[in-house]
């Protein structure tokens, strides 16, 4: 199994879900943060990461002030791929990788931790068992195999969180094996042999699907769907946006744009944040905004990549995964920004879907999930353009200076 991380979906005693899941980008809970640090004061050593809007544990404590009915009546809280597994098995069970993005999990023991269920005013009784995300989880319920007709009833495994899956099925499962996932949000991913946080730099610290490996990334809420907004505005499709500065000189926009539409999380886990445009004038263009979309883009990557750095984990290069990876522009402009190589692989787009395959052929095998997850055939290799890499940083340094200058002015 694979899915979208932090979701919240909650459970009665007969488990019965008690309303909508609450997803990964919902930013309600914002002052919640703040409460649950102060009420765990060891809450970024535990769980690695700084509380933010998007983690589970704040939703909580939202829900306990908002719908304390609800919060009442709470019996289990799932993962929303857990609670498919529920459905499947019937058995209440997470994996390490997913449970790392609750704020609940003891990141570098990898079990639940009592100090940080207390902080939102639940228990372990509360939360699914853990297993390894190459562990089997349980079986398939008796009525299902029947249903479906299959003579015996296959194990389900542990899988892994959506970026977590994507590294088994990409083969980054060994330290600094790193891809850059550009989709509705971005992420950049790390696997790393120990569990190493960088809470000032607003990372991620998380465990690895597979046992004794973590992982580091850093994360952007709007990178695709940068591109999807100015598409709308402008009622185009994304790809035909693209497509018509496809073939321009790789050169920074006259416009610098923050692409900060959801709020950020790293480096500035402002939720507040808010986009702009700087440097319009009346030579500005559509091609003009869409490059300008495509450079602030790469710009967050940057910021991220130099937060990994700062945690101590050092890329050489890249794997591209993810719907604007398909854009040859936009990954020339990723390469020059970042000074690394980026690899394109066939088949990347079902990279998530592949690794929780790899993790469930570990477990049903009893397989070592390092053998299995291999790190696929490249098909072409983006390499950084040395020409235009000057005229970037200049662009990117201005990009960097513009947060900092409109913080208070923009954010809500």
């Amino acid at each position: 199994l694979s899915g979208q991380m932090h979701g919240a979906t909650l459970l009665d005693a007969e488990d019965k879900p008690l309303r909508p899941a609450i997803l990964w980008n919902d930013g309600r809970s914002a002052a919640q943060c703040a409460a649950f640090e102060a009420a765990c004061p060891r809450a970024r050593v535990l769980a690695g990461n700084i509380a933010m809007p998007g983690f589970t544990a704040p939703k909580l404590l939202w829900l306990r002030e908002h719908e304390p009915n609800v919060f009442a009546r709470t019996a289990k809280v799932l993962l929303p791929k857990d609670y498919v597994r529920l459905c499947l098995t019937g058995d209440h069970v997470s994996e390490m990788s997913d449970a790392a993005g609750t704020l609940w999990l003891d990141v570098g023991a990898r079990r639940w931790s009592d100090e940080l269920l207390a902080a939102t005013g639940l228990s372990r009784a509360q939360m699914p068992a853990l297993v390894e995300g190459s562990e089997v989880s349980g079986q398939l319920r008796a009525d299902l195999a029947a249903r479906w007709g299959l003579a015996r009833r296959p194990v389900v495994a542990g899988g892994g969180g959506d970026n977590a899956a994507t590294a088994c099925g990409l083969g980054c499962v060994t330290p600094g094996a790193a891809f850059l996932s550009l989709g509705t949000s971005g992420v950049l991913f790390v696997s790393t042999a120990r569990f190493a946080p960088n809470t000032a730099g607003a990372v991620h610290a998380f465990c690895h699907a597979l046992p004794a490996t973590w992982h580091q990334m850093g994360v952007i809420l709007s990178a695709t769907d940068s591109l999807n907004w100015l598409a709308r505005l402008f009622d185009r499709r994304p790809a035909d946006l693209v497509a018509a500065v496809e073939t321009a000189q790789l050169l920074p926009a006259p416009v610098i744009f923050l692409p900060y539409l959801s709020g950020e999380r790293t480096p500035h886990n402002d939720a507040g944040a808010r986009g702009l445009f700087a440097g319009l004038s009346h030579d500005v263009d559509r091609a003009a905004l869409t490059r300008g979309v495509l450079d602030g883009v790469a710009f967050a990557f940057r910021d991220c990549l130099e937060a990994l750095a700062a945690a101590g984990s050092g890329v050489e290069r890249l794997t591209a995964v993810g719907g604007g990876a398909r854009s040859r522009i936009w990954l020339r402009i990723l390469a020059t920004v970042l000074g690394l190589p980026i690899d394109v692989i066939d088949g990347s787009k079902n990279s998530a879907a592949f690794g929780a395959a790899r993790l469930a052929l570990a477990a049903a095998e009893d397989a070592d999930p390092r053998v299995v997850c291999q790190p696929l055939p490249r098909q072409d290799t983006i390499e950084p353009e040395a020409g235009s890499a000057p005229a970037y940083a200049a662009a990117f340094a201005r990009y960097r200076a513009l947060y900092p200058a409109t913080r208070e002015a923009l954010s809500r």
